[in-house]
């Protein structure tokens, strides 16, 4: 029995105590800490920790172990590979499909040991671990889902093929390719590809073996050599024409290029292209005339000659290269900036030295020549259309951004000069008219006098519009068919109250593009010598003309006294003269609307600031001083110098001038709708297109509502001085034996007649009623001046019920009076009764009589009214006895 030894008892289960603490210890989650670390801090160990020594660290405890399975680290480590960022799935599985295939039974890819990477196997899971130091000879790299490709298993199969590409970059630099032709294939695009995948797999990011850094030289001077080995067989292809052999070489150049600095092979091919070289047989100044005047048809010849260029080796070029190495357009940037910039370069400083007027033609028409290698990129390839415009687009903003600074400040510039010369040449015209004259006025077509001044207005406007509506020339060439063309088109719009628009004539809005001379054309204000220029519209054989109630001697007078011809004051020849420039300004600046950034943004400030110039030119220089002279002119007019009496010429001439002013803020209204609204928010009431305009509308209300308040009272003045001579002394005051006349006095239905004449040009109530409270204190006024008898009463009374009638007639008109105005002439027509009641005491009764006219009229007022009768010293007494009860002689005693 010695043989035996007695076991020791063991204990088969665990104390409850002992199952409950492991239990809990297992439901205890993972400690974020590992050692003295955060887990976090070891993760980013980890990421940039070199592939061979990651299993190292893996073993070194089971927390390590687990976070180097962390697929976050395989997640970064297969994106360095940089495989599916440049589509290299295939190119792998083709390096893999050329190594030898693994026999025996499956399982997952592993690495070999003897790089220190570590032992990849499957191994089954252990329940523990038995020791520590079990853990480093038996580590093994599991997968918690061996069905699921995870990261770290993407990387682990990829980091086994490109290994064994490794061994012939130790090899000689000469035999390094030979080497890797049976690793990576014999043609060029899978050549490139294969050297390109090994270029990231040898990455300072993944870093896969130790001796990596040796490795990614020897891969580079590879490289280095396919690289000139394939522009070698560029250079040949192309010399013979070969696009195939071409498009292979650029393809496999562009996959093995590091991505920085400029690709040789597109570089290359771009510097052999001869149309960079042909400058010589171009002459940019032979788009001058012998008269400096521009004509474009050399540079035509030249941009065919460029575009053809362009489209033919672009075709070869979007074929051949990748499109995203960029060789077509830079290929264009080059042809824009050595061959069209060297061209359009001597051309602006010759244009610039002739006048400024031809450089601002020569920029617009420049840019837009050369805006067509635009439309050629378009056409070539697919990239440069929809959103990829732009790209093609910039090659000729930055090619034109040299010349944006000056020509911008040059066309503010040029066309504050313009407008000065248009306002000094009118104010001349203005000038020798008021000193010798309009002998050409009698023969011009008015508003007035026109049988429907609204349509004459809107055919005007038509016609402007239609003018507005005719393509600009921005590219200068010789005159023509076109313009017959437009001119045609122009005379189609006349009617026959209208025939013809001596501003809107074709030649000088389609050719001012164009011209050169335009300093002539803002000079020629005739004075009666040149036919179209002096009359804004002419008058036809066959049109008809209406006086519409109005003396049409009256608004022609045979010489111009100081308060005569006010409507020539105003000019549309001037305003359109002035929208025209404005208008070739905004066609030009229009050219290069499209720029993007800090000249877009310029150009439409140039296209706002040059449009507020017209605006301020137009209000201030033209319609206010015109107005404040007219004006001027009214409040100095007297009647008594003037023999006419039916109508006020001033005040029909200033009406004649409110139609042009008028008319031209329509035609500015329109002018602004149909080339300013694409620019701007018309309903943004801070922008300062909308502001100036609205300040020129208010600049024009102004002066039309000074003038009219001159001329009303002017008009005013004429009917007070008809009363006072056409009245006779003794209108009011007949001899007895008289007859008696029961109608109005000459000078009442002179009146009358002046101010119907006037109020049907005058539109709106609040004038009328001017009129009608200015008459009614005349009437007074005039009364009260004369010594009225019992027969002269009812003279009274019948010429203030003329008066009634006119201002009740007026109630009728669409615009009517206020009727307090209308009661106001009812009460003076019922005042006139005091003039015909004989009883003395009536009379006072009727003074007394406060709610007789309603208000109007105090007893006061009527006392002073009775006063004018001719019998007043007799009845003076009875009157003031009735009304006061007394007697003032009586009853009353000085001391």
């Amino acid at each position: 029995m010695d043989k035996f030894t007695a076991l020791e008892p063991t204990r088969l289960y665990l104390s409850s105590a002992s199952a409950t603490d492991k239990r809990a210890s297992r439901t205890q989650p993972i400690s974020r800490w590992i050692g003295k670390l955060p887990a976090d801090i070891h993760l980013l160990v980890l990421n940039h920790l070199p592939i061979p020594d990651i299993p190292a660290y893996a073993r070194a405890s089971r927390a390590t172990a687990g976070l180097s399975r962390d697929e976050k680290l395989w997640e970064r480590r297969w994106n360095d590979l940089a495989i599916t960022r440049h589509a290299l799935d295939d190119t792998l599985d083709d390096i893999e499909s050329k190594q030898k295939p693994k026999t025996g039974t499956y399982s997952p890819p592993t690495i070999p040991v003897d790089d220190d990477f570590g032992d990849f196997t499957s191994a089954p899971r252990t329940p523990s671990v038995p020791s520590l130091s079990a853990a480093f000879t038996s580590f093994t790299f599991t997968d918690a889902f061996p069905g699921k490709q995870t990261f770290r298993t993407r990387y682990t199969r990829a980091h086994s093929i490109l290994n064994k590409c490794l061994a012939p970059l130790q090899q000689p630099p000469h035999a390094v390719l030979s080497a890797l032709t049976p690793l990576i294939g014999t043609s060029l695009l899978s050549q490139a590809r294969s050297l390109r995948l090994l270029s990231f797999f040898l990455s300072p990011r993944v870093q896969p073996v130790r001796d990596w850094d040796i490795l990614l030289a020897a891969l580079k001077a590879a490289i280095d050599r396919f690289d000139v080995s394939l522009l070698t067989a560029f250079d040949t292809a192309d010399s013979r024409g070969d696009e195939v052999m071409m498009r292979q070489a650029a393809h496999a150049s562009w996959e093995v290029w590091p991505g920085f600095g400029d690709w040789e092979m597109g570089k290359v091919w771009a510097e052999k292209r001869e149309i960079l070289y042909e400058q010589g047989r171009w002459n940019p100044l032979a788009n001058f005339t012998e008269e400096n005047t521009l004509d474009f048809t050399p540079m035509d010849d030249f941009m065919a000659s460029v575009i053809r260029a362009l489209e033919e080796h672009g075709k070869r070029a979007v074929f051949v290269f990748p499109p995203a190495a960029g060789v077509l357009i830079g290929f264009a940037e080059r042809i824009a900036n050595e061959v069209v910039g060297e061209y359009i370069a001597p051309l602006l400083t010759r244009a610039r030295e002739i006048s400024n007027v031809l450089y601002l033609t020569a920029v617009a028409a420049s840019f837009r020549e050369s805006w067509r290698i635009v439309d050629v990129l378009t056409t070539l390839s697919s990239n440069f259309s929809d959103k990829g415009k732009d790209k093609a687009e910039d090659v000729i903003f930055m090619m034109f951004e040299p010349n944006m600074d000056e020509y911008l400040d040059e066309e503010i510039e040029s066309l504050k000069q313009a407008f000065e010369v248009i306002c000094k040449a009118w104010a001349r015209s203005t000038l020798a008219l008021a000193s010798h004259g309009s002998p050409t006025q009698a023969q011009q077509t008015r508003f007035l006098t026109a049988q429907n001044p609204a349509l004459m207005k809107r055919t005007v406007l038509a016609s402007f519009t239609d003018v507005l509506l005719l393509p600009v020339t921005i590219v200068p060439r010789t005159v023509g068919a076109g313009v017959v063309a437009v001119g045609g088109a122009v005379g189609a719009v006349g009617t026959g109250m209208v025939q013809g628009i001596a501003m809107l004539n074709p030649q000088r809005w389609v050719g001012g593009s164009g011209s050169v001379n335009n300093a002539k054309e803002y000079t020629s204000f005739g004075l009666g010598g040149t036919e179209g220029e002096a009359a804004i519209f002419e008058i036809g054989g066959d049109e008809e003309g209406g006086d519409d109630g109005v003396d049409e001697s009256s608004m022609t007078p045979s010489t111009l006294a100081p308060t005569g011809n006010l409507d020539l004051l105003l000019s549309l020849d001037v305003a359109l003269q002035l929208i025209h420039v404005d208008r070739d300004a905004l066609k030009r600046l229009e050219t290069f609307s499209s720029y993007p950034g800090h000249y877009g943004m310029r150009v439409r400030e140039t296209i706002e600031e040059a449009f507020c110039e017209m605006l301020g030119v137009l209000g201030n220089r033209h319609l206010e001083k015109g107005f404040g002279i007219a004006t001027e002119r009214m409040n100095s007019y007297k009647p008594a110098e003037h023999e006419e009496t039916a109508s006020v010429a001033p005040l029909l001439q200033f009406f004649e001038l409110v139609h042009i002013g008028d008319t031209i803020q329509s035609m500015v209204q329109v002018f602004f709708d149909k080339e300013l609204a694409p620019y701007i928010d018309k309903t943004d009431f801070l922008n300062v297109v909308v502001r100036e305009k609205k300040r020129f509308e208010n600049t024009l209300d102004d002066c039309v509502a000074a003038g009219l308040n001159a001329g009303t009272q002017v008009l005013m003045n004429q009917v007070e001085h008809i009363i006072l001579t056409l009245t006779k002394p003794r209108e009011y005051y007949p001899p007895e034996d008289a007859p008696l006349e029961l109608g109005p006095t000459q000078g009442c239905s002179e009146a009358i007649r002046c101010l119907d004449t006037h109020c049907k040009l005058l539109k709106g109530s609040t004038s009328k009623e001017e009129v009608g409270i200015r008459l009614l204190a005349i009437l007074q006024k005039h009364i009260k001046r004369q010594i009225i008898s019992l027969n002269g009463g009812f003279q009274v009374i019948a010429d203030l019920n003329a008066y009634y009638s006119f201002i009740a007639s007026l109630k009728a008109s669409p615009s009517p009076l206020v009727p307090n105005i209308t009661a106001d002439f009812s009460h003076l027509k019922m005042l006139g009764h005091v003039f015909v009641v004989e009883d003395a005491k009536d009379l006072a009764q009727i003074v007394r009589d406060v709610t007789r006219y309603g208000g109007a009229y105090r007893p006061e007022d009527i006392y002073e009214f009775i006063q004018r009768r001719a019998d007043w010293k007799k009845i003076e007494k009875t009157v003031d006895k009735t009304m006061y009860n007394l007697s003032f002689k009586e009853d009353c005693v000085v001391c």
